[in-house]
């Protein structure tokens, strides 16, 4: 019986921001070899209902090689490389159309974004993807995130769509990751081979015997390239980024669409975080970032930081050293003490370029509209 008392059903409750990782099993009807249009249009009602309650949802979506192997004639042996490229281009198309036309009763305008590992692991990159990710939830769209399978090459692939969502739900600082499957969570052992399997509904935290366990007896659990294995991959790293995890049914035995569901309390396997997601990114810029140049700042302008604000252009009076747009930099106030430290808006040359003016003036300078920050507060920690 469903049990709203049950935690993974209070983290959805509470969640503001939550990603959702759906996989090829539960959108293709593989019969037909289209899209499972039924199963996404309740999917889509359910990430309505929770947009109407002032949630951000962000899909990451599976199904274009499966969808485009179809149509270009492809059989069911397993593809290779090039082959799965070439239906991943034929069925980028389909799986978007699937998702607009699901979408648009709820409300919602799909939007595209396809991603390689280099876009999640490159800090540049990742700042940039961020951004536009950030301009598209503001904006009101629900992003449909896929890995970009045909440029991807094996070295630089994700290979599984968990792990993706994990790397989405860091950058858009979510404060829950969805992973939707065949099984209804994490067991002792797996419970389609092992009828004593024991459900685990709640994990405090990622322990070597978890991890073993999911290698072990749960790694064919789950559908896709993922089994359980890579579940608690993507687990581990939406923990360490503030981020907590559930596992659960795509369809759930009651008919019920899956996010409704999990929110009723039917059963899941629910991973707590390590920290809030803000709280675990200024983290990472603190601890693990060399500061790659200097940018001197007057005492306003340190005072305005001390209060949580943002570092405007035009309290720097001097910017030291070579940087890039992205990377981390120490801010020291007139005495020459580092006060803080943060990912700049700008490289060096336009940082040097826009010192001491306005954020008004930013255009003028640079000949392009930037952001009317150096450093915005999100990307900044206080030493």
């Amino acid at each position: 019986m469903p049990n709203q008392t049950h935690p993974a059903a209070k983290a959805v409750k509470a969640a503001r921001t939550i990603v959702v990782k759906v996989g090829s099993a539960l959108l293709v009807d593989w019969e037909q070899g289209t899209a499972d249009h039924a199963w996404l249009s309740a999917f889509a009602a359910d990430i309505g209902r929770l947009r109407a309650r002032g949630k951000t949802v962000v899909v990451v979506s599976s199904g274009a090689v499966a969808l485009g192997r179809r149509r270009l004639g492809l059989k069911t042996r397993k593809l290779n490389l090039d082959e799965k490229q070439a239906a991943a281009a034929a069925g980028q198309s389909l799986l978007m159309r699937a998702w607009e036309e699901a979408l648009e009763p709820a409300g919602a305008v799909a939007a595209q974004i396809l991603l390689t590992r280099d876009d999640t692991e490159t800090r540049r990159r990742w700042l940039n993807a961020r951004a536009t990710m950030q301009t598209l939830l503001a904006l009101g769209a629900v992003p449909v995130v896929n890995e970009n399978d045909t440029v991807a090459t094996e070295e630089i692939r994700y290979g599984d769509n968990d792990r993706l969502a994990a790397r989405v739900a860091q950058m858009v600082g979510a404060d829950l990751l969805i992973l939707l499957s065949d099984v209804d969570g994490l067991y002792t052992a797996d419970p389609r081979r092992d009828p004593a399997a024991t459900h685990i509904p709640h994990v405090t935290a990622i322990t070597p015997e978890l991890a073993a366990m999911a290698e072990g007896a749960n790694a064919a659990a789950g559908v896709g390239t993922g089994g359980m294995a890579t579940k608690i991959a993507a687990a581990r790293i939406a923990a360490d980024a503030g981020c907590a995890t559930m596992i659960g049914m795509g369809r759930p035995a009651s008919g019920v669409a899956p996010l409704s569901a999990l929110e009723a309390g039917d059963r899941s396997t629910l991973i707590d975080a390590g920290a809030t997601p803000l709280a675990a990114y200024k983290q990472w810029i603190a601890g693990s970032l060399s500061a790659l140049g200097e940018i001197v700042i007057d005492a306003g302008a340190a005072a305005a930081l001390v209060k949580g604000k943002s570092l405007l252009p035009s309290g720097v009076v001097e910017v030291r050293g070579r940087f890039d747009k992205g990377d981390p930099v120490a801010v020291l106030d007139p005495e020459g003490r580092e006060v803080a430290r943060g990912l700049a808006s700008y490289d060096d040359d336009a940082a040097r370029r826009i010192m001491g003016l306005k954020s008004s003036a930013i255009e003028a300078a640079l000949g392009y509209s930037g952001r009317p920050v150096l450093i915005h507060r999100d990307d900044l920690v206080l030493r």
